[in-house]
C-alpha cells in the first residue's frame, strides 16, 4: 500500500513537496525522504506529530527517546514505528518538526492511499520551490519568532486545499498517473 503526503511550509509560500512511500515503511524512512527532498541533513533532531484537523498535536513519533515520565505518555520511535501503525485515514495531518530551537515545522497531510501498489523506497513525486533553511542563525531568531507570532495570530492555521490545489492534482500533475509516469516528468 502506498501513502502520498503533501507537504507545505508556513515560511516559504512557494514550497510544496509530495512524498510517496510504502505504508509499511518506518517514520525514519519518511523523515529521510523529506530531508532528502529539502536538501537537509538527516543528522538533526526531529519529530513527527500526528495532529487533529486543527493542527493540534496528538501523538509524537520521535527520533530519540529523550526520557521523561513513561507512565504519562506513549513513546513512539521513528525507527521502530511503521507508518501504517499510526496512519490509516486519508486526510490525516502531521507536523514534521525539523528545528527544535524555534519549533519550526512542515505541515503534512495524507492525501492518497493506493492499496494496489507497493514501493521499495520512498520517492519525492513533486517538488516546487525552495525549502526553508533547516537551521537559522541565532541572530535571525528574533526575526523568525516575529514571523511565527504573526502566523499564529491568524484565526487558524489550515491548509486551504481549494486555494492551494484547485483540484485533486498537484499544480497540473494528474493524481491518477502511474508511478512510472513520474519518472518521465522529472
Amino acid at each position: 500500500m502506498i501513502y502520498s503526503f503533501r507537504i507545505v511550509s508556513d515560511e516559504a509560500d512557494d514550497f510544496k513537496r509530495e512524498i510517496k512511500i510504502d505504508a509499511e515503511a518506518s517514520f525514519i524512512e519518511l523523515r529521510d525522504a523529506i530531508c532528502q527532498s529539502c536538501g537537509w541533513s538527516v543528522g538533526q533532531m526531529s519529530s513527527v506529530f500526528l495532529c487533529n484537523s486543527g493542527w493540534e498535536k496528538q501523538k509524537e513519533v520521535t527520533l530519540e527517546d529523550m526520557g521523561g515520565d513513561e507512565l504519562t505518555r506513549n513513546l513512539y520511535l521513528m525507527r521502530d514505528t511503521a507508518l501504517a501503525d499510526l496512519m490509516e485515514l486519508k486526510g490525516q495531518r502531521m507536523l514534521f518538526t525539523f528545528d527544535y530551537l524555534t519549533d519550526r515545522s512542515l505541515f503534512m497531510e495524507l492525501t492518497d492511499i493506493d492499496p494496489s501498489k507497493n514501493l521499495i523506497d520512498a520517492i519525492c513525486s513533486y517538488s516546487k520551490g525552495d525549502a526553508p533553511q533547516q537551521e537559522i542563525d541565532i541572530d535571525d531568531l528574533d526575526l523568525q519568532s516575529d514571523a511565527i507570532a504573526a502566523l499564529a495570530a491568524d484565526a487558524e492555521m489550515d491548509i486551504d486545499d481549494d486555494a492551494m490545489y484547485a483540484d485533486d492534482s498537484i499544480d497540473g500533475l494528474d493524481s491518477d498517473m502511474s508511478y512510472d509516469d513520474y519518472d518521465n516528468i522529472y
